[in-house]
C-alpha cells in the first residue's frame, strides 16, 4: 500500500527525526490492515507553537506533547473507505498531527529513554487517535490501545532503551 506522509518542520528537526516519524506512521498504517491508500501530515514544532495550537484548537493554554486531528470519526479497527478519497490524489487525508519535539526531549529526560523512542512513541499514538482510538478512560480503552502502541512499538523494534 503506498501512503504518504508530509512533515513540515516549524522547529529544527534532524533528518533522522523525520525518518522516524515516517516509518512509525507508516507502521500503523499496515499493522491496522489500512488498505485504502492514505496521507497523514504532521508538523514537529516547539512547546510554543504546540501551545497556541493547544490554544486555538481546545482552549488549554500550556504546552502538549502531541495533538491529533482525524479527519473522520473512526472507532478502533475501524478503515477509511475508499469513497473518502480525495479525487485529485485518489488518496484519503486520514489527518493531522502536531509533535513538540522540545517536549518529546523533556518526556524521555523524565521516562529514562530516549529523544528517539519518544518521537515515535508519539507517532504512533497519535497515528492510532487518527484511527479511532482513545483513551479518555482509564479502563478498557486506555488498555487496547496502550496494547496497540506497544505492540507496533515492539515491531519496529523500539524499546524503552531506544531505537533499533
Amino acid at each position: 500500500m503506498v501512503h504518504e506522509v508530509y512533515i513540515d518542520a516549524e522547529a529544527d528537526t534532524p533528518p533522522e527525526v523525520d525518518r522516524q516519524i515516517r516509518r512509525s506512521v507508516l507502521a500503523v498504517l499496515e499493522e491496522e490492515r489500512v488498505d485504502v491508500p492514505c496521507i497523514v501530515e504532521v508538523c514537529v514544532t516547539d512547546d510554543e507553537g504546540i501551545r497556541r495550537t493547544n490554544l486555538d484548537m481546545r482552549g488549554v493554554d500550556r504546552p502538549t506533547d502531541v495533538l491529533s486531528f482525524p479527519m473522520f470519526e473512526l472507532k478502533p479497527g475501524e478503515k477509511p473507505s475508499p469513497d473518502w478519497a480525495d479525487p485529485d490524489t485518489d488518496k484519503v487525508l486520514l489527518g493531522d498531527m502536531m509533535i513538540s519535539l522540545e517536549r518529546a526531549r523533556v518526556q524521555a529526560a523524565e521516562f529514562g529513554h530516549s529523544p528517539e523512542r519518544e518521537v515515535c512513541y508519539l507517532a504512533v499514538h497519535s497515528t492510532l487517535h487518527l484511527l479511532g482510538y482513545d483513551h479518555l478512560d482509564e479502563g478498557p480503552m486506555k488498555a487496547r490501545m496502550r496494547a496497540r502502541e506497544e505492540a507496533i512499538l515492539g515491531r519496529l523494534g523500539i524499546t524503552r532503551e531506544g531505537v533499533e
